[in-house]
């Protein structure tokens, strides 16, 4: 069993103020993500086409294989090609 420790108010605060300059850089990351798709947009590219790229490329080969595969199934049962 495990002793739970209790954080003193310096910890505490210390632990509060990474988060918050954590999530202040997330939100900037997040702001610069938006500007590449805008330009990209600004220069033909389709933003919603290279999200759904990135997100594929995330994946792991097999994953998306398995992916296409039941993509395939799944248009096949509805007949879309």
């Amino acid at each position: 069993m495990s002793a739970h420790v209790i954080p003193t108010d310096q910890q505490l605060r210390l632990f509060i103020e990474r988060i918050e300059r954590l999530e202040e850089e997330k939100k900037g990351l997040a702001d610069d993500i938006r500007d590449v798709y805008a330009e990209a947009k600004s220069q033909g590219y389709e933003a919603k086409i290279m999200r759904q790229i990135v997100r594929l490329r995330r994946m792991n080969v097999q994953d998306r294989k398995e992916m296409d595969a039941m993509l395939d199934l799944y248009r096949a049962a509805l007949g879309i090609s």
